[in-house]
């Protein structure tokens, strides 16, 4: 079992441009092998730019979607379905000319959207966004990427909220380049048993992210992660593991997450305490827990 270990970008920053050359070069100087950089304005993100300084500092990227108002390829608007399409189009552009395999994200509908539906309703946003992803998931495979996708908690999404959940809209796409991701700190609230979750997945997980129960440093809270560990070494995950919080310094983005307070006295304290952590964890046996990082 070979992971390497990436942080998100917005640890410290919302929204990521080509211009925070210097957020990458201290992402890697923490240790970090891989960064994710979650695209909110893809204008804003200049491929050119980056790669020399993802040369220079030795990062592997990762792309991340951002789905708020105005994308969800469940919306009975199919304006809004195709603004959606052109967006995720635009993700595609950046992965191929950054060398990154899959974009990745709650791809499905727009973050937020929970509500009481009748059945029929929500039978029909299920398979529009099985429809829709079938043809996102075409131009991914026609430029040999792949699609990376998130279930999220039952206050973020009304629609794909568990790993079962996934993999039965996985199934409904019908396309060998839709593939799942998982984030812990959804899993932890959705999730009846988080390793059995994961072995669910199995070959079809290409991307992790890992965060807290409650959104602080891993290792502080309530997550499975001798769980976690074990079941990622059962189904042989050889990919990133990547660190994804939220800095409480951008006020947008911190009341969108729910973040009222600071879990680390900075966000590079955050982001290093939650490395080592996960360092000691993948260098022990699956059966044994390392002890949590200090709170």
């Amino acid at each position: 079992m070979s992971v390497t270990f990436g942080a998100s970008t917005w640890l410290w920053t919302s929204p990521f441009s080509s211009d925070q050359a210097d957020l990458l070069r201290g992402i890697a100087r923490l240790g970090f092998d891989a960064v994710e950089l979650p695209i909110e304005d893809p204008d804003l993100v200049d491929a050119q730019r980056i790669l020399p300084i993802l040369e220079e500092t030795g990062l592997t990227p990762y792309l991340c979607g951002a789905f708020g108002p105005g994308r969800d390829l469940t919306s009975p608007d199919p304006a809004v379905r195709a603004h959606t399409r052109a967006y995720l189009s635009r993700l595609m552009d950046l992965a191929e000319a950054l060398g990154i395999p899959f974009i990745a994200g709650p791809m499905y509908a727009q973050v937020g959207k929970a509500r009481q539906l009748p059945s029929d309703e929500r039978q029909r946003e299920w398979d529009l966004a099985a429809r829709e992803l079938r043809t996102v998931a075409t131009e991914a495979g026609n430029r040999g990427l792949k699609l990376a996708i998130e279930a999220i908690n039952r206050f973020e999404s009304d629609l794909v909220n568990t790993t079962a959940d996934t993999l039965r809209l996985i199934r409904a796409i019908g396309h060998p380049a839709a593939k799942a991701m998982i984030d812990t700190f959804h899993m932890t609230l959705e999730e009846h048993d988080l390793g059995a979750a994961i072995r669910q997945a199995g070959d079809d997980l290409i991307h992790v992210q890992v965060s807290e129960n409650h959104r602080g440093v891993t290792g502080t809270g309530l997550t499975p992660w001798q769980d976690f560990h074990e079941a990622l070494q059962d189904i042989r995950y050889s990919g990133a593991i990547v660190i994804e919080s939220f800095t409480p310094d951008n006020r947008d983005l911190a009341g969108a997450v729910c973040i009222w307070r600071r879990f680390a006295a900075t966000q590079d304290e955050f982001a290093s305490r939650g490395l080592a952590f996960m360092r000691d964890l993948f260098a022990k046996p699956a059966n044994l827990v390392p002890l949590a990082a200090s709170a």
